[in-house]
């Protein structure tokens, strides 16, 4: 069992780095966001199974079968993957060479990596460090990480791993109950991670936070109140934290569900995207890890002051997420990198909306072009 876990924990950690990036790589700026939401919608549906899989084998509680069956189904769908993987395009983000748009896209992308080796002049490890660079490396790597540190942080875990926990231990249901309802919660983050798709890219990455950490601060206040007065002689409060946490889960589903696992592949540069995706995805796990470790022995010490930590947890990300976070909906990979050049020129002259609206001008052709005429020209001078 141990190995096992060691073995698929590899296989999922190099799944949840390389998949975001192919997919930011692969799609086009308009259709991004909705495709890696279908993504983590489909991750969900996986949850979803699981959760009905584990009620209905409550049934033949005496039988090996109850816990093996559980675990061997998993190799189907690791199966299913690898003959899906096998007719999967290659990154990076073209598939012809031959329609003039696509010649566009391939010059802007050559452009774009000779213009970053202009800029940082490093070693991708050393831009990192690097002061005053104009691609401000380190700063995107770690809004990128703060996504995943608000996922876990605010509380998703306590919800999504301990739910079953949380209902019979904190709530007062019986187990079976406490099955159906974690169940039918996951069905319901998957129906509210799918609304996601419809937003993500007209709303933005930015407001779904926003909202989602505001609706999220609140829903685990009420869970907390509703934990702290009710008992047997007021079971009307004990229907409060249930419908709060069902509350939860449409904050939850529309914002941070997905945004953690799309933010950190736009943000960050073709050179440091890897390393930044990957430090993202190392802050996920490492987080996961921490609350999935904490959360029996809080809720057996502190029951629902711990659930108000996490109502104060979102309250205190508001502020970083208005202040700090970019909006990367509707940009080509390409003018993220613009935007955070633009706005180091030019400082405090600009907001970062009017410099996202100085690339979103930019027109990419126009770069391929212009990429391409400086190109010649460099050849033309090393020629002569």
């Amino acid at each position: 069992m141990i190995v096992g876990r060691v073995v698929a924990g590899v296989g999922n950690g190099m799944n949840t780095i390389a998949i975001p990036i192919w997919q930011s790589e692969t799609a086009r700026a308009e259709h991004r966001g909705k495709l890696i939401v279908a993504q983590l919608v489909t991750n969900i549906f996986g949850i979803v199974i699981t959760n009905w899989m584990n009620y209905g084998f409550t049934f033949i509680p005496h039988s090996p079968v109850n816990w093996r069956f559980p675990l061997g189904f998993q190799c189907f769908f690791a199966l299913v993957t690898i003959a899906f993987v096998l007719v999967a395009p290659e990154s990076p983000r073209w598939l012809s060479t031959s329609d003039q748009e696509v010649v566009d896209e391939i010059q802007s992308l050559e452009v774009s990596v000779n213009h970053e080796s202009e800029v940082q002049q490093s070693k991708p490890l050393k831009a990192i460090f690097k002061r005053n660079s104009k691609q401000q490396t380190l700063r995107r790597i770690l809004l990128g990480a703060g996504t995943a540190f608000f996922q876990q942080v605010g509380g998703t875990n306590v919800i999504a791993y301990y739910l079953p926990v949380v209902l019979t231990r904190s709530v007062g249901l019986d187990n079976r109950m406490a099955l159906i309802l974690s169940a039918v919660d996951s069905m319901s983050l998957m129906f509210w991670g799918s609304v996601a798709a419809l937003l993500i890219d007209r709303i933005g990455r930015k407001r779904l936070m926003l909202f989602g950490a505001a609706g999220s601060s609140v829903c685990f206040a009420l869970v907390a109140v509703g934990l702290r007065y009710g008992g047997p002689d007021n079971k009307g409060m004990c229907v409060l934290p249930v419908v709060f946490i069902f509350v939860y889960t449409v904050f939850y589903g529309i914002s941070l569900l997905s945004i953690p696992y799309i933010y950190p592949a736009e943000i960050n540069s073709q050179q440091i995207r890897n390393i930044g995706t990957s430090f993202a995805t190392t802050t996920n796990w490492l987080f996961v890890y921490v609350i999935v470790v904490a959360t029996p022995t809080a809720i057996a010490n502190i029951q629902w002051k711990y659930y108000m930590l996490f109502a104060i947890f979102n309250f205190c990300f508001l502020p970083i997420i208005w202040h700090f976070y970019v909006e990367t909906a509707n940009l080509f990979l390409e003018q993220i990198d613009r935007l955070f050049e633009i706005k180091h020129e030019a400082g405090n002259a600009i907001s970062w909306a009017e410099a996202t609206m100085i690339a979103r001008t930019e027109d990419i052709s126009d770069l391929a072009h212009t990429g391409k005429e400086k190109l010649e020209t460099e050849h033309c001078e090393v020629v002569a």
